[in-house]
């Protein structure tokens, strides 16, 4: 027994020394993968970062950052709390039938106030007297359809629907949540899947009175990388890799995409972004406050202006057929205030597509 007893403290003694040898010696890493977030670095170490108490602060998080195996501990910690302990949720990421969710609970009607002001004055300052065909469509999240029929806190999305509504009552509202379902949003990720999208696509483009466009029309192709979404990371659970894929026609791939920030041009899809953190940024090259898609292939010369999140970064390349110029919109990063001097309001059609991930924390918009 004493023996057993001595070669227990030995082994713990030696997995506390191996741990703080890695720790002292091992290489910083500079950015978690499956948090998508950089790391701290060691503090700057001086007189007045100790006497200030800076130094021991920043260390702290600095010694959880680049704690060795940070990984596998968290995901050793997350399978305890989930699998033992039987807890539903761990740091907000629930899973459901598979599929991993945010707990996004309860409705924020500020935040909702918030935003539907800000549309308001793009409203008045904008389109009052353009002639603009105006819709607005809101992008469900993946907990519309996973939250409440596995037992967990629901947002009210009736109430957020109505709220809107009776804010914006100069935009039509198409509803699109009936178009899809929870198995049309990755499992690891945000996101809904680009490839389900086709009836919510339909809708807006019976609303917008364009072509709908149909399942024949494209070819379903994979991104040969492995996918993991944003909540793999959050909920430091086991799962699996998915598959991306792109809808692509003649009409997509005669496309082009101006970057206003960059000044360059790229394509729809753009395939300089499979080696990026995020490979949704595949899909009109992720985050970008202004882009302008020419489609020279169009019979007509209409325009339409997309004022979105992130959601629609997989959603606008299945509308574009009928228009000959789609200018995307992103408030989060791009100050309403500029509108006036970047575009000209001038008849065309225009989508605001939000989901309510962002309407209900819309202090990012701009």
């Amino acid at each position: 027994m004493k023996k057993i007893h001595s070669i227990g403290i030995a082994a713990v003694i030696c997995v506390w020394l191996g741990l703080t040898l890695m720790a002292w010696f091992g290489p910083d890493a500079e950015f978690s993968a499956a948090e998508r977030r950089k790391l701290a670095r060691f503090p700057s170490l001086t007189v007045n970062t100790v006497l200030s108490g800076r130094f021991m602060s920043e260390f702290e998080t600095y010694g959880q950052d680049q704690f060795p195996l940070r990984d596998q501990f968290r995901q050793l910690k997350s399978m305890f709390h989930y699998f033992v302990l039987r807890q539903r949720d761990n740091h907000g990421i629930y899973l459901a039938d598979g599929y991993a969710a945010a707990l996004e609970y309860p409705l924020d009607q500020k935040s909702v106030a918030y935003a539907a002001d800000l549309f308001n004055q793009i409203y008045e300052n904008h389109l009052a007297g353009a002639g603009s065909r105006i819709l607005f469509a809101v992008a469900p999240d993946k907990s519309y359809y996973l939250a409440e029929p596995n037992g967990f806190p629901a947002m009210d999305y009736d109430a957020l629907s109505r709220q809107l509504q009776d804010a914006l009552p100069w935009a039509e509202f198409v509803e699109i949540a009936d178009c899809l379902s929870g198995q049309d949003y990755y499992r690891t990720d945000t996101h809904w899947r680009q490839e389900r999208l086709i009836p919510a696509a339909q809708k807006l483009a019976e609303a917008l009175e364009v072509t709908p466009p149909r399942e024949e029309d494209f070819t379903v192709t994979a991104i040969d990388r492995p996918f993991y979404g944003v909540y793999y990371g959050q909920a430091a659970l086991p799962m699996a890799a998915e598959t991306i894929y792109t809808m692509n026609s003649p009409v997509i791939d005669g496309c082009t995409v101006e970057n206003y920030e960059t000044g360059q041009t790229a394509s729809v899809y753009d395939l300089t972004k499979l080696d990026s953190r995020d490979l949704y940024d595949i899909y009109l090259s992720g985050a970008a406050a202004l882009l302008t898609i020419e489609n020279p292939g169009a019979d007509t010369d209409r325009e339409l202006i997309v004022f979105r999140d992130s959601f629609g970064s997989s959603l606008i390349p299945l509308l574009l057929a009928d228009y000959h110029t789609v200018t995307v919109v992103d408030l989060r990063y791009f100050p309403s205030a500029m509108l006036g001097s970047q575009l000209t309001f001038d008849g065309q059609d225009v989508l605001f597509l939000y989901s309510p991930l962002v309407l209900n924390k819309s202090y990012s918009l701009r």
